[in-house]
């Protein structure tokens, strides 16, 4: 199958508290959920919000609901009220994840 941006394969929800950011993610099918593990590292996120995220970024695994959840620390420039950034807050980091490309395989 090659490459597909997870949009294609995923759903996404996101929010933000101070400087912090969250992040689920949901595989549209159950099978998806393994290719998701292997390819959404915390490393690959913090790599695709390169100039955005400058703390931490943590997964934490959902396979029951075939999902992850990530938080990104150090993302907002210092949140909402404090950040000179045109969109200081975390509601579109699902969307922007969503664009990442990953190695589908054989799924």
């Amino acid at each position: 199958m090659g490459n597909v941006q997870l949009r294609e394969v995923a759903f996404a929800r996101s929010g933000d508290k101070g400087n912090t950011v969250n992040i689920g993610l949901f595989a549209a099918r159950p099978e998806w959920y393994e290719v998701f593990v292997r390819e959404v590292t915390p490393e690959r996120v913090k790599e695709h919000f390169r100039g955005l995220v400058e703390g931490e970024v943590e997964r934490y695994l959902m396979p029951n609901i075939h999902a992850m959840n990530f938080v990104l620390r150090g993302a907002l420039a210092g949140g909402g009220s404090t950040s000179i950034r045109m969109d200081n807050l975390g509601k579109c980091f699902g969307s922007n994840l969503l664009r990442m490309e990953i190695e589908a395989g054989e799924a």
